[in-house]
């Protein structure tokens, strides 16, 4: 397929990069500073830009077949690109005729799953929603737009990220988030992601990641 990848260069755009790649994929990957990318292969295109701005975002989704954005902050410092970004990203891509996008946001901006254990519900999830509260809300505008639009959407919702490797064994669960996961690889969330794209049954679906 004919990818972009917005934020290519944190932990998780990296690897939706890489696997992109290894999957046989063409890729153009959108960063702020491509030095922070440090890939290069004959089908990687590497187009340095302001997310921000849906203009200057055309060329980057024109004729492609889907887009996947693993913008976001994280800390509340930063936060604001997420919604910004994704707003700008959007319009790109019903202005260019793209349909698919596979967007990541988080776990603790759904509510919290009825199986959850007592520890998950009244400490770490409250705990957690606390100490990012901007970040969380900003995801929250952001999912907001995503489902206003006229694209093929899929939001994923992973818990706490980790640098480990791919493992390919992880929980899904559509229309809400994995009970009782804290966390899950960056290459397991990009697995995932990369899984999502051509499966119609996650079209227009929340889904939880998680191990």
């Amino acid at each position: 397929m004919e990818l972009t990848v917005f934020g290519a260069t944190g932990g998780t755009g990296r690897e939706l990069v890489r696997q992109s790649l290894e999957a046989g994929h063409r890729v153009t990957a959108v960063v702020r500073d491509p030095a922070r990318l440090p890939v290069s292969h004959e089908r990687l295109t590497v187009l340095t830009l302001d997310v921000t701005d849906a203009e200057a975002l055309r060329p980057a989704v024109e004729g492609r077949e889907a887009a996947l954005s693993a913008l976001g902050s994280p800390s509340n410092k930063g936060a604001g690109i997420a919604s910004a970004g994704t707003r700008a990203i959007l319009r790109a891509l019903e202005d260019s005729g793209v349909r698919r996008y596979v967007g990541v946001s988080a776990a603790p901006v759904g509510p919290i799953p009825a199986e959850e254990n007592v520890l998950g519900r009244k400490v770490i999830i409250p705990l957690v929603r606390k100490a990012l509260a901007a970040v969380y809300a900003d995801l929250a505008v952001m999912e907001e737009e995503i489902r206003r639009s006229a694209v093929e959407w899929t939001v994923v919702r992973p818990p706490h990220l980790k640098d480990k490797p791919l493992t390919r064994s992880y929980r899904k669960s559509t229309g809400g988030v994995v009970p009782n996961s804290r966390w899950i690889s960056r290459a397991d969330l990009a697995h995932a992601m990369l899984s999502f794209l051509n499966d119609p049954a996650m079209v227009k679906q929340v889904v939880g990641v998680g191990r």
